[in-house]
């Protein structure tokens, strides 16, 4: 194995001792000279038609700057189906919907103004079921949505989401087995430590500086400059400067309304504006995980190979259209590509309902696919009569491969996956006892590669060395509090030969980093990590160059280790590289050590039958678990729980390894306790005291177990794996309480009350 420095190595985050110590500025930190505070007021109906609104009482109030609505405010689109406004007019189609906002000097202030705003609403019926909203005659949430290809008023939205590849019904036919089920999967929220939140200012020239949180700088600053044409202020700038993330998970994916309710608002006062989410915001008016119902069935041979895969979902949009909309087309990669499975078809609906909307969530529906194929397979691999794991390994992805959806699969690790879980479980020994105590499995594949969502998934970096031998990096990735900014640098004192302190990255300003579309589909490390190294490469030329003139070798024979140029003819012909970098800049000649470097992966956009190489390598993982039911009481205890990643190569197993930590936490949580519970399009738990996420208390021992298949594609063979350790988490959990019980949940979460239920059936 190459000898790294840097690669490979444990070191800490380099943004810890600022978190730790309280240094870090997170946007509810951020102070702004002569800022006024912002608060919205929402909707009390899921569905009204707003037929007066008086503010005259509120903007009376000493305090009170300004009171905008959606009558006084000029009209701004956004969304993916720009179907979204900052404040509504006329009609408001969900509970979370904004109806009028106020800037004050005081935050009480602002929200004892909200209280004086007087509303009077028509209300309107309301539909929260999205299958009753795709039916003949529903009413309508936007009547001006037309879809299908007679151009109708519909709630179905007209994004044709349709996979096919073979024959599915000619391959059911030929099925010696065949399973079929109905899973449902629920609103889940993103539970972010640290709350929504912006600060928006003008300068002079009526140009834009807004604070955020934001996990999309260069896509937001688009927003923004959209915004600011919307408000007239065609030509004018906008600047994006990202706080310290405390959290996003994909919530912050997507820009809110109450970003544009702040511009609009600064804009109106000329004061900097802020607005901060309370806890109960951030449940309400900030967009969940999309719930799913989903038919699938799968066929397999006697053998156990499988035939096909049918899957058909059905997927609650919500009142408006942000990322949640296009969940599918993650979802569309494990039913196509997860094992080998020859023959699919898969077809998703996406309805508006009454119900708050939803947003891209930590694997991007890929959990929501994966609970049901996973769950499904040891199903079907009972009734085939094969050990759920043998039936795994007989239609294992391999390196080489082609998908159905023709996704290249470079390397592959998932065989060694699935085997040092069950040799962890001791699966042979300890599976089909049904006496409590019972062991699962679930696979996983996700990108780990980038994902070309746009037509670009690139990510620029530039690179600068001082006299001293500090190199700054200046780079489009975001780090949310994932670690990027410590394997970026470990990537860039490996290329250049320093040490990681010697590196310095930026990633806050769009007025001085270069562009990225953003962090989401895992792709930070691989393509941000490309990029730095492109740029590093570029770099070591020039430093070469610059020490050939000191050294008096040719730059071909000279490299760097340790701070340090060196002869590879002559070691002992060598010199420090601020040593050389300062006599370069005291002698006639000399140059700057700059270079950049813009990285976009050989991916592929999905064609118009949804195929196509997405991602240029991608992960694998399993994991397994071992649970005890208690029969009197429902109650799930997890014993053991172990976590199996093809990772290519760990740039940083510690924070790697907290990765699938946090990930298999989240999972767990979406798997037994986590629901965001919703009555008539209300969230009537919008607090941790009755949103039942983990204590640390809760949370298992969990071991990591990390495959290297060491991918060519990736900065030093490292793929992505952000969001893996998420996704086979809950049909583990399933497959094992079905081991332990002989009960099979398929709604999650898995409730005690759920699981007593299907005690009770099963003893009818």
């Amino acid at each position: 194995m190459q000898d790294f420095i840097n690669i490979g190595k444990r070191i800490p985050k380099m943004d810890a001792e600022d978190k730790v110590t309280g240094k870090a500025v997170y946007i509810q930190d951020l102070k702004v000279p002569g800022m006024l505070w912002g608060k919205i007021l929402y909707s009390p109906h899921p569905h009204a038609r707003i037929l007066n609104m008086d503010t005259s009482a509120a903007e009376r109030l000493p305090g009170v700057k300004a009171v905008l609505t959606g009558y006084n405010t000029p009209l701004i689109k956004f969304g993916f189906y720009k179907d979204n406004m900052p404040l509504k007019a006329n009609k408001v189609c969900s509970y979370r919907d904004e109806v009028a906002a106020v800037a004050a000097t005081d935050p009480d202030i602002a929200e004892e103004a909200l209280g004086l705003i007087r509303v009077e609403y028509e209300i309107l019926p309301a539909i929260f079921d999205p299958e009753d909203a795709m039916k003949e005659g529903a009413l309508l949430i936007h009547e001006e949505h037309l879809g299908g290809k007679e151009k109708k008023p519909t709630n179905i939205l007209n994004l044709p989401w349709r996979l096919v590849a073979g024959d599915v019904d000619e391959a059911r036919k030929n099925s010696a087995h065949v399973a079929e089920d109905r899973f449902k999967l629920t609103w889940v929220n993103h539970c972010c430590m640290g709350t929504s939140g912006c600060v928006a200012r003008f300068d002079l020239r009526n140009n834009l500086t807004i604070y955020s949180n934001t996990q999309i700088p260069a896509l937001a600053q688009r927003d923004y400059t959209e915004a600011l044409a919307a408000m007239g202020l065609e030509g004018k700038k906008a600047r994006v400067i990202k706080t310290t993330i405390g959290g996003a998970f994909g919530s912050k994916l997507d820009t809110y309304a109450y970003e544009y309710i702040a511009i609009l608002l600064a804009y109106k006062t000329r004061k900097p504006v802020k607005i901060i989410f309370t806890r109960e915001e951030e449940f309400f008016a900030t967009s969940p995980r999309q719930p799913a119902v989903i038919d699938i069935a799968q066929g397999c041979t006697k053998d156990g190979t499988f035939t096909f895969r049918d899957v058909r979902m059905v997927l609650d949009n919500g009142a408006y259209t942000s990322w949640g909309a296009t969940t599918p087309s993650v979802m569309m990669m494990p039913i196509s590509s997860l094992y080998k499975v020859p023959n699919v078809r898969y077809v998703a609906k996406c309805v508006y309902t009454n119900n708050t909307y939803s947003q891209a969530f930590r694997g991007y529906g890929n959990p929501q696919a994966t609970f049901a194929i996973e769950s499904q397979i040891d199903a079907l691999a009972e009734m085939a009569g094969i050990d759920p794991l043998d039936f795994r390994m007989r239609n294992a992805n391999t390196p080489g491969e082609v998908t159905p959806q023709h996704f290249n699969i470079t390397t592959c690790g998932l065989r060694e996956c699935i085997d040092v879980v069950a040799q962890k479980l001791d699966w042979r020994q300890n599976r089909g006892k049904r006496d409590g105590r019972g062991i699962g499995m679930a696979s996983m594949i996700h990108v780990g590669g980038g994902a070309r969502v746009y037509k670009s998934d690139g990510c620029g970096t530039i690179i600068k060395i001082d006299d001293f031998g500090t190199v700054n990096v200046i780079t489009g990735a975001t780090d949310m509090g994932q670690g990027a900014d410590t394997v970026i640098a470990q990537i860039v004192a490996e290329e250049l030969g320093v040490r990681v302190e010697d590196v310095i990255v930026t990633h806050t300003d769009t007025d001085i980093c270069p562009w990225d579309v953003g962090a989401h589909a895992s792709r930070t490390t691989f393509v941000a990590g490309n990029s730095a190294r492109g740029a590093s490469k570029k770099v070591k030329e020039q430093l070469l160059e610059v020490a050939s003139r000191s050294l008096g070798e040719n730059p071909e024979n000279l490299d760097i280790r340790d701070r340090t140029i060196f002869s590879k003819l002559d070691p002992e012909k060598k010199s420090p590289l601020g040593k050389i970098l300062r006599a370069s800049h005291y002698t006639a000649g000399g140059r700057m050590v700059m270079a950049e470097h813009f990285y976009d992966p050989p991916n592929e956009n999905l064609d118009r039958e949804f195929k196509g190489n997405l991602s240029v390598t991608y992960a694998y993982g399993t994991h397994g678990v071992e649970v005890e039911v208690d029969k009197e009481t429902g109650q799930v205890k997890i014993l053991k729980y172990v976590a199996a990643h093809d990772v290519g190569r760990a740039i940083n197993p510690m924070l790697l390894e907290g990765q699938v930590y946090g990930g298999a936490a989240m999972g767990i949580g979406y798997a037994l306790t986590e629901q965001l519970i919703l009555k008539n399009g209300k969230v009537i738990n919008p607090d941790f005291r009755d949103y039942k996420i983990l204590t640390a208390a809760d949370v298992p021992n969990i071991e990591a177990v990390v495959i290297e298949t060491d991918d060519p594609s990736g900065p030093f063979g490292a793929k992505g794996i952000g969001e893996p350790g998420l996704v086979p988490t809950a049909p583990a959990i399933a497959n094992a309480i079905y081991d332990a019980v002989g009960v099979r949940i398929k709604e999650l979460p898995i409730t005690p009350e759920k699981v007593l239920a299907a005690l009770k059936e099963k003893t009818k």
